[in-house]
């Protein structure tokens, strides 16, 4: 083929999606000194990580932050040499829960929304009376004994009661994951959680415990340019042709070495990394094992939306003093949760200008995202501006779909994990990493990328048999990232 990878030639890793895991198992694999290529089916690398600037307005349509308690991401900035432009949220740095209408900061002293402290649980405004003296009552619940998975909702409900679940469990920990809080997998997205119990036999007391101090830089940290600058950042710091774009797999084949074919050729490698959604590797790899395709494609996901408004200052009567919102569904909205951008960033909006987001959708609401984009945008600009206290019409707008791009950790999902791990064995050489599986988040993809990277790394040194190409003779596919 044209312009395509000659035949002899032999990589030693291809991977598979060019999304955040994708490039950092790129970059490790590099580091190590290994030939490798990125294919990625898009016009350009990054995967859900995208951030869009225009006079003097700069909006994350995908994830917005790092989070600085697991250091993966920032690690790897401080490798690229921009760790000195990672900025910390704006103060101050509360977050609010609706309820019946009216936004309820989480109070101070919190753990993933769960006040560890009695003075700030009687602080809290959010609960009633009954439901601080049952979220207080954890200490006395017994531990449970049975170490099969069970809901968030489930674990929650069990040590806190109905109202921890409604207005924290619901909108914060499966609000995060875009998902409903009564399938999604507690062992799976909060082990920590679950060890508490486990080691203690209460939560709070465990946490108490732990001295657990909020940083005084915060909890998350993102870059001037947003969350895209570390994806395009990280894209560029690969050697030009390791990442071949609008490059879309249509098929895998097995001998000696692996063989992939694509938009853009056929590729040779001794070992793959798969670092798409959980969907697209099943059907990559359904020719080679239809049982293992099974299990891949069973791992459920949700379509979500992120809404971007611009106004001016003086058209919004709310202070935005904090970073958002979180909305349980016991609200009925259609938002899930809304950012007030420009107060939790640093030059996000021009002076004098406001930035907010809204989500959309997820696991509590598929149907949502039927609608035309158009119905999207008028009912969360309703919903803000009835909010918010918002006049007049936006300066912009902006809606951003992400079909599928949600993996659902929902119960069962740790051992689905396991059974792939463990037909992953029969397929030597062939890894899989990415948000479907063991990682979401940009830190937790970046470390397990990298993981991934290092025992592909460890396959490849232990079964080399040719020589190859030299890595600055290789030839390139169609088109490369700068």
């Amino acid at each position: 083929m044209t312009g395509g990878v000659a035949s002899d030639t032999v990589f030693d890793v291809v991977i598979i999606g060019g999304g955040i895991a994708g490039l950092a198992a790129a970059f490790e694999l590099r580091g190590r000194g290994l030939s490798v290529r990125v294919l990625e089916r898009a016009a350009r690398p990054g995967g859900v990580i995208v951030t869009e600037q225009f006079d003097g307005w700069t909006i994350d349509s995908g994830p917005d932050s790092l989070l600085v308690q697991k250091p993966a991401a920032v690690t790897l900035c401080r490798e690229l040499g921009i760790a000195d432009r990672l900025v910390p949220t704006l103060m101050p740095r509360t977050a609010f829960v609706l309820r019946e209408g009216q936004l309820h900061a989480i109070a101070e002293g919190s753990f993933l929304g769960f006040p560890i402290t009695f003075g700030a649980l009687a602080r809290s405004r959010l609960f009633s009376l009954a439901g601080k003296a049952r979220m207080a009552g954890e200490v006395l619940t017994p531990r449970r004994t049975s170490d099969e998975d069970e809901s968030i909702a489930a674990f929650v409900g069990r040590r806190f009661g109905r109202e921890a679940v409604d207005y924290l469990a619901d909108p914060l920990l499966a609000g995060i994951h875009a998902g409903d809080v009564d399938r999604l997998s507690i062992g799976a997205l909060f082990p920590r959680l679950v060890d508490a119990e486990r080691r203690s036999g209460s939560v709070i007391r465990a946490l108490r415990a732990l001295h657990v101090r909020p940083s005084p830089q915060g909890a998350f940290v993102s870059l001037p340019g947003g969350t895209g600058e570390l994806a395009d950042t990280l894209a560029r710091a690969l050697a030009p042709g390791t990442v071949i774009t609008d490059a879309r797999v249509t098929g895998l084949s097995r001998s000696a070495t692996y063989a992939i074919d694509s938009t853009a050729g056929r590729v040779r490698a001794r070992s793959i990394v798969l670092a798409v959604p959980a969907y697209v590797t099943g059907s990559l790899l359904r020719p080679i094992d239809s049982a293992l395709a099974d299990l891949c494609e069973a791992v459920p996901y949700a379509s979500t939306a992120t809404v971007a408004f611009g106004y001016r200052r003086d058209q919004v009567s709310h202070p935005l003093r904090g970073t958002g919102f979180v909305v349980p569904r016991t609200e009925g909205l259609a938002l899930l949760a809304g950012t007030w951008v420009s107060s939790k960033w640093p030059g996000r909006a021009p002076n004098g200008h406001v930035l907010l987001r809204g989500y959309l959708g997820g696991g509590r609401d598929p149907h949502r995202l039927e609608a035309a984009d158009q119905e999207l945008l008028d009912a969360a600009q309703k919903e803000l501006a009835e909010l918010l206290g918002i006049s007049g019409a936006p300066l912009f707008t902006r809606l951003y779909r992400w079909t599928r791009q949600s993996p659902q950790y929902e119960v069962g999902h740790l051992q689905r994990v396991a059974d792939i791990e463990r037909l992953l064995t029969a397929l030597p050489g062939l890894f899989v990493t990415g948000s479907g599986f063991r990682a979401i988040g940009i830190p937790d993809c970046i470390s397990d990328g990298r993981a991934t990277a290092i025992r592909a790394a460890d396959y490849v040194a232990s079964h080399r048999t040719d020589p190859l190409t030299p890595n600055s003779q290789l030839p390139t596919l169609n088109r490369h990232v700068p």
